[in-house]
């Protein structure tokens, strides 16, 4: 879980983002995908707006090989990536969840901005055959609104996102037509004496 060469491909509008193939070696994705379909602990979450099954990695006994994947080192060499990316510091404070979307299911337009929380997301997909029929694009806007679309990605099995969190990070999930959508989301912070380097 390394960015380090992607610098070329940070894109800015409508806000800091890019996007990456092999986001973890085929058999970690292969490993996590079965544990997210199989055993993973889901509960269903309705908010304003969205609906989705999810679960924190906090406070759960994670399967060894799963466990392996998120090591204190991965996510190390993960936030210096992230870091060296976007020119920010960020604490050692981390946050992962487990997301999935099934039939029906969509994640209507937000930012994911709360002052003081979440700076910077790394989305990783795990979803098994995915194509357009399935739906459940993950779609970037300019601003808060439908017809403000600049962009929209196949969550394609084993890829990541990463962004900055911002007031101008709007971004949405259309409506999964078929099939299981998986998402393993790692949240970083900003330092709080953050200086821009």
């Amino acid at each position: 879980m390394i960015f380090n060469d992607c610098q070329s491909q940070l894109r800015m509008f409508p806000f800091p983002h890019l996007i990456r193939d092999d986001a973890l070696l085929y058999q970690e994705s292969e490993t996590l995908l079965h544990w997210l379909e199989q055993d993973a602990p889901w509960k269903l979450k309705i908010a304003e707006f969205y609906q989705q099954y999810e679960f924190s990695f906090d406070g759960i006994q994670l399967p060894e090989e799963v466990a392996n994947i998120f090591s204190e080192s991965s996510i190390n060499n993960l936030r210096r990536s992230i870091e060296n990316l976007f020119k920010v510091n960020l604490s050692r404070k981390v946050h992962i969840v487990a997301h999935k979307l099934t039939e029906g299911q969509v994640i209507r337009i937000h930012n994911d901005f709360i002052p003081g929380e979440e700076s910077h997301r790394v989305l990783i997909q795990l979803n098994r055959g995915w194509t357009e029929e399935n739906g459940g694009l993950l779609m970037l806007f300019s601003e808060n609104k439908p017809e403000s679309l600049t962009n929209a990605f196949l969550p394609l099995h084993n890829t990541a996102f990463a962004f900055e969190i911002s007031s101008k990070s709007f971004h949405a999930v259309s409506s999964i037509n078929s099939g299981e959508r998986f998402t393993i989301v790692i949240s970083f912070f900003k330092e709080k004496n953050d200086a821009i380097r």
